[in-house]
């Protein structure tokens, strides 16, 4: 089968199942992940799909745009966003780890996935599997206090030695946040 045919045949997939696993798309077509991966990467630079940890998943267009966060409405800045995947199947963005803490916690079981990017790889990892490091003398000029994550604890323990502020779980970092905001599901945005 030709890429093109192939991808065309993933875009069919992906509008009835909303959501897809790289390894089943491999196993479907009999042809490797990294192949796979190419073929999406297309669909995704069309605006169709999202990469999600492992999968693939279908853009449902808001009404509000994509550009602002649901929670604060900064300008995404693509390096620091959260993205959160409902049961629905819709993806709700947010400027910064911050703010995906706070919204997960606002909507607990319709989350059903959470992705973020690895703060020096910028690989997507889950959200639930992230390790947070809070309060570092680094300010990236988000939301405060700052969240900033990482795929690997170690990394994680690196950056801190540098640059200062505590390693979290996922957890662990949302119990702090939620501590450190006095309870408010609102953002505190950086002072000038």
């Amino acid at each position: 089968m030709l890429p093109l045919e192939r991808q065309n045949r993933i875009k069919e997939i992906i509008y009835q199942k909303k959501n897809l696993k790289i390894a089943d798309l491999s196993k479907t077509f009999g042809v490797s992940e990294m192949t796979i991966h190419r073929d999406v990467k297309t669909l995704e630079k069309e605006g169709i799909i999202t990469k999600t940890f492992g999968g693939i998943s279908l853009i449902h267009h808001q009404p509000s745009t994509n550009e602002d966060c649901v929670l604060c409405n900064r300008k995404m800045n693509e390096r620091l966003a959260y993205r959160l995947i409902l049961e629905n199947n819709t993806i709700e963005m947010t400027c910064c780890a911050h703010c995906g803490l706070l919204r997960h916690r606002q909507l607990g079981d319709q989350v059903m996935q959470a992705i973020c990017h690895d703060f020096f790889k910028q690989t997507t990892i889950g959200a639930q599997i992230a390790w947070y490091v809070m309060d570092t003398s680094l300010h990236m000029g988000c939301c405060q206090p700052q969240l900033l994550t990482f795929e690997w604890k170690e990394h994680a323990d690196k950056f801190v030695k540098g640059f200062g502020g505590r390693v979290y779980t996922f957890q662990d970092a949302s119990d702090a946040l939620f501590r450190k905001m006095d309870g408010a599901h609102h953002c505190k945005k950086e002072k000038g």
